[in-house]
C-alpha cells in the first residue's frame, strides 16, 4: 500500500508539473498539443491510435521569440547525425512513415535552417516541430544545426561552409536513408532564409573564393524562405541590421562598403539569376525593410527569368510563419509542394494531427 501511495504521488506530481508549465489542463504548446497521462506514460501495450486531428488556428497568434524555445515535436527525430566532427554540426533526420511521395529513387528531401540573427543562442529547436509535420506529407526532412556567431567557428566562412557541408552531406546519407537527390528541397526562416537562399546559390560562387568555393555543390530544386533575409546590404543599410558586418567577421561601426566585395558570394541577390524556384512567405505584421528587400528579391530573380514569388501573409508577424498550426499553415505546404514540384495535398490542410486538439 505504501509502494502504491508512493507511486500515485509521483504521477500527480509530474502531471502537476506539465500542468504548471503549460498553464493547466487547457494549455497547450504551439504544435505540441494537450499534455495528459497517455502522453506520460502510452496509450496501452500494443495499442496503436490514429492521433484526432486538431483545428488550424483561424488568427495568427503573433508569437515572439521566447515562444519558439517552447515549441515541441510530439515526437524525437528518427536520428541525430554529425556531419562532421564539431560541436554544432549535426543534423535531425526524420523519414516518413508513409510512402506519398516516394518514388524508386527514394524520398524527396528538405533541408530545414533555422533562425536567430546567425547567433549561438538560437538552435534547430525552433523549427523542429514544422520540420515533423512537413515529414508527414511525405518528405523527409533534414533540420540542420551549425556554428553560428558566438561559437568558435561562427560567422564567415564557417557558419557558410558548415551550411554547405549539412547540404552535401545528404549524399552520404542517401543510401541508408533512400532519399532522392534530385528532388532537394531547403527551408529557411529569418536569418536561415538567408541561408537558404545562400546554399542553393553557392554553384555561383567563384573559384577565386577559396574559403567558400566547392566544385560540385548538391544542386537543389527549389527553396522556401520564410520572412528570410534575401538582400543583405539592404538589411544592412535599410533596416540597421548591423549583425550583417558581425557575420562577415567587422565590427559594428565599420563601414558598410567594407562588405562589397563579400556579396558576390554571401548576398542571395547579388547571386542571381540562380536557376533555382523560390518562394518567399512573409508576414505583413513584419518589419517593412524585410518586406521590401524580399521584394526586391523576387522582382529581380522574375526579371533575369527565374521562377519566384512572394506570398504575404495578412496579420502575421516575423514568428507566426514558423507555427505549424497557424492560419499560414496551408501557405507554407502548398508552397513547399511547389518548389518541390509535386501536386499539393488534396486533404484538409486546415486540419493537423500535429495541432492541439479543440472542442474537449
Amino acid at each position: 500500500m505504501k509502494r502504491f501511495l508512493i507511486c500515485l504521488t509521483v504521477v500527480f506530481m509530474a502531471l502537476s508539473l506539465v500542468n504548471c508549465k503549460t498553464g493547466g489542463e487547457s494549455g497547450a504548446l504551439p504544435g505540441g498539443g494537450k499534455f495528459n497521462l497517455s502522453d506520460l506514460f502510452g496509450k496501452g501495450k500494443g495499442k496503436i491510435t490514429e492521433p484526432e486531428l486538431g483545428d488550424i488556428d483561424t488568427e495568427f497568434r503573433n508569437w515572439e521569440s521566447q515562444d519558439t524555445h517552447m515549441w515541441l515535436p510530439k515526437e524525437v527525430p528518427d536520428r541525430r547525425i554529425a556531419y562532421r566532427i564539431d560541436t554544432f554540426t549535426f543534423g535531425d533526420i526524420r523519414i516518413p512513415k508513409n510512402n506519398k511521395l516516394r518514388t524508386a529513387a527514394g524520398y524527396p528531401v528538405m533541408v530545414m535552417i533555422h533562425g536567430g540573427a546567425w547567433a549561438a543562442n538560437n538552435s534547430l529547436d525552433s523549427v523542429a516541430p514544422l520540420a515533423e509535420a512537413l515529414t508527414d506529407f511525405g518528405i523527409a526532412t533534414w533540420n540542420i544545426e551549425f556554428s553560428r556567431l558566438g561559437n568558435s567557428r561562427g560567422g564567415y566562412p564557417g557558419t557558410f561552409q558548415d551550411v554547405g557541408q549539412a547540404v552535401d552531406y545528404l549524399r552520404t546519407l542517401a543510401p541508408e536513408w533512400n532519399l532522392d537527390l534530385s528532388r532537394v528541397v531547403v527551408m529557411g526562416h529569418s536569418s536561415g532564409g538567408h541561408l537558404a537562399l545562400w546554399v542553393s546559390s553557392r554553384h555561383k560562387i567563384s573559384p577565386s573564393n577559396e574559403e567558400l568555393y566547392v566544385a560540385d555543390p548538391l544542386p537543389i530544386k527549389g527553396v522556401v524562405s520564410l520572412a528570410g533575409i534575401p538582400h543583405l546590404e539592404g538589411a544592412l543599410i535599410t533596416g540597421g541590421r548591423t549583425d550583417v558586418l558581425t557575420l562577415h567577421g567587422f565590427l559594428p561601426f565599420d563601414p558598410p562598403s567594407i562588405l562589397l566585395p563579400y556579396y558576390p558570394s554571401t548576398s542571395p541577390y547579388h547571386m542571381l539569376p540562380t536557376g533555382v524556384t523560390t518562394s518567399h512567405i512573409i508576414g505583413t505584421e513584419d518589419n517593412d525593410w524585410r518586406i521590401a528587400i524580399t521584394e526586391w528579391y523576387v522582382d529581380e530573380a522574375t526579371t533575369l527569368g527565374g521562377e519566384a514569388r512572394i506570398n504575404m501573409l495578412n496579420g502575421a508577424n516575423h514568428f507566426d510563419v514558423i507555427d505549424p498550426c497557424g492560419p499560414g499553415w496551408p501557405t507554407i505546404v502548398r508552397e513547399l509542394f511547389w518548389v518541390l514540384g509535386e501536386q499539393p495535398p488534396s486533404g484538409d490542410l486546415n486540419k493537423s494531427k500535429f495541432c492541439p486538439v479543440t472542442g474537449r
